[in-house]
């Protein structure tokens, strides 16, 4: 009699932002129409399944020379949530005051915030409940390794892979991480969402004309 394997439940946590980053350091602006459920599905190893998806973000706000930013992005967050085991978590954009040092002058800029607070809740929240073997954690942001360091000290039994997007890295993560890997060109390009993504209510969503 043969005995078989359970597979591995995965979990896979998304900095948004992170990724957007790295997609940009990369001028691969081609990309950013991307289908995170498939790219999480597309870094699985066999044995393994995918239990959940979450993507972590905030709504962005217009800027002088480009007005229509916030409109692409609403339209790309209503297309992800059309996918299956997708949960999408929101931060905030707050203002924050830049100086230069040279001129002396002042301005307001939009900064995320929260985002790191909301992948360590809802990771450590699932572990917890014991919803996944595994957590996949995709960012480069070193403020996420203490939640790496918690999920391997409280939850031994459990991995924390940490997928850094193209052009992020961190060494800290990389040390408290049970394992790391960067996230290449070839995953981003088959992990693409359909030109026009159809909700079940018939709306439509179709890929911003700046990002072709």
């Amino acid at each position: 009699m043969s005995s078989s394997v359970p597979a591995q439940r995965v979990a896979v946590y998304i900095d948004g932002f992170n990724l957007y980053y790295g997609l940009r350091s990369k001028d691969w602006r081609r990309y950013y129409w991307l289908d995170i459920h498939s790219l999480a599905r597309n870094i699985l190893r066999p044995n393994q399944d995918l239990v959940l998806v979450r993507y972590f973000t905030a709504h962005i706000t217009a800027e002088p020379d480009d007005p229509d930013k916030p409109t692409r992005q609403n339209t790309y967050i209503e297309a992800l949530g059309t996918l299956p085991n997708v949960q999408i978590h929101y931060g905030d954009f707050r203002p924050r005051t830049v100086r230069c040092f040279e001129c002396g002058r002042e301005w307001s800029s939009p900064e995320e915030k929260m985002t790191d607070v909301n992948i360590a809740v809802e990771a450590l929240s699932d572990a917890q409940d014991d919803r996944f073997d595994t957590a996949v954690v995709i960012s480069g942001d070193s403020d996420l390794v203490g939640l790496v360091r918690a999920l391997r000290q409280r939850y031994s039994e459990k991995r924390a892979i940490i997928a850094f997007p193209p052009g992020r890295r961190s060494d800290d993560l990389r040390g408290a991480a049970t394992a790391s890997f960067t996230i290449g060109r070839k995953l981003i390009a088959d992990s693409q969402l359909p030109e026009r993504v159809s909700g079940p209510d018939g709306s439509v969503w179709t890929r911003p004309q700046h990002w072709q």
